[in-house]
């Protein structure tokens, strides 16, 4: 994952977290492969193996999101898979994919921004293998035919949740439990990158659609998967009298310290209602079903894959999970579902540059870093016809202006 820049399946989480000490994880060891049984032989024969290299396994909530499409992908296509979990961000992931290249593989898929040099490694050695990679930024620079990007236009279910959350607020402030100008989020991101700053700044515009009086406050762990870390945020703003939280993050840290604290939360990734029947309202992820049906029967017709794809609401690719009608405000859904046909129809677009300012300024023009390079130049002008422009000249995210109404806490 990285710098830049993750809607109605319930994920349920497996809710068995390694132990860890504040401020740092210790990587889980590579696990032994998983690989599927036979296909069905009643169905057609397709001769294709796909391998998936995870970057930690079950208990964190963003790789149970591509495994659980994964399974759901390779039974609807009647393929087989391998799946690699708990593959580090370094040379393993290169091995890994060699590995699974070697086992016969047709398609090589690693979801994690750290994976993509070693990917792109792999590419070069296996040109018959179709390599696919998640959040990545280089397939569209790179100039290879076999590797390829892919994300989801997941600023949309991260404002669609923004707007459940500031229906929330505007509840509570209807019920007298604070006043307008004390409608205060907290947020917890896993770094300062373009994914984040993207995910967190759509979310927040969504509640402010709503609850205008609404602010936010960031603290970043720089770690995607710290349970002590995401925890320890949410107790910091449950102390300082944070009305809601949210997070970037994929331990259940936050979600729990939440539930301890009778603090509305919307999660990522999946529905924590399980764990949080109290707390939680609802979650936005990015289905990737619609992406891996979508490649494996690309190499079954033989016919080329997208080097940078995007999927979107209108695709399936950008979902919010089942509302909980227990914490949520009255008609939530009904608001949520009418602006999301506004989004799919471009009739709303998230980033409209006359819902937000940057030190005080409307945003007219910026340029982005959309084609990779080492030292980060901005290359392209991405504000145009009176919005931004996000994930439309490159799948992964690149939003990463911090705007007025978000603060960031000293010492992320």
């Amino acid at each position: 994952m990285k710098k830049i820049f993750a809607f109605i399946l319930v994920v349920c989480f497996v809710i068995a977290l390694s132990a860890c000490t504040a401020g740092t994880v210790k990587p889980a060891e590579p696990t032994a492969p998983v690989v599927s049984g036979d296909v069905d032989e009643t169905a057609e024969i397709i001769p294709i193996k796909i391998g998936f290299i995870f970057l930690h396994d079950e208990q964190s909530t963003y790789d149970l999101n591509f495994i659980t499409s994964a399974k759901e992908a390779c039974e609807e296509t009647n393929v087989q898979y391998i799946f690699k979990t708990n593959i580090p961000e370094g040379q393993e992931c290169y091995e890994a994919a060699c590995e699974l290249a070697d086992e016969g593989c047709s398609i090589v898929f690693a979801d994690s921004f750290g994976h993509e040099d070693y990917m792109i490694q792999a590419a070069k050695i296996y040109p018959d293998v179709q390599f696919c990679h998640a959040t990545g930024t280089q397939a569209h620079t790179i100039g290879l035919s076999n590797f390829h990007n892919a994300f989801a236009s997941i600023y949309e279910g991260r404002y669609l949740a923004g707007v459940a959350a500031g229906l929330k607020l505007n509840e509570m402030i209807a019920n007298e439990e604070f006043a307008p100008e004390e409608a205060t989020v907290g947020y917890i991101g896993a770094y300062p990158y373009a994914e984040v700053i993207s995910g967190y700044t759509s979310f927040f515009l969504g509640i402010r659609s709503v609850c205008p009086t609404a602010t936010m406050a960031v603290t970043y762990t720089n770690s995607w998967y710290d349970q002590t870390l995401e925890q320890e945020a949410a107790h910091y703003f449950a102390s300082h009298n944070f009305k809601l939280i949210s997070q970037h993050a994929d331990s259940m840290g936050a979600p729990l310290e939440c539930e301890n604290n009778n603090i509305p939360n919307v999660s990522y990734n999946g529905s924590t209602v399980d764990a949080c029947p109290n707390t939680f309202m609802v979650s936005s992820r990015i289905n990737w079903t619609p992406y891996f049906v979508y490649i494996i029967n690309c190499v079954k017709n033989n016919e080329p894959i997208d080097t940078d794809w995007t999927g979107t609401v209108e695709t399936g690719s950008v979902e919010l999970t089942s509302f909980n009608d227990n914490v949520c405000a009255l008609e939530t859904a009904e608001t949520v579902n009418a602006i999301r046909e506004k989004l799919a129809s471009g009739e709303i677009h998230v980033f409209d540059t006359n819902s937000f300012t940057v030190n005080g300024e409307v945003l007219s023009e910026y340029m982005a870093d959309v084609d990779s390079d080492p030292n980060y130049e901005a290359d392209t002008q991405v504000v145009q016809n009176g919005y931004f422009h996000e994930s439309e000249y490159r799948s992964a995210p690149y939003f990463d202006i911090i705007i007025d109404g978000i603060t960031i806490l000293s010492g992320t």
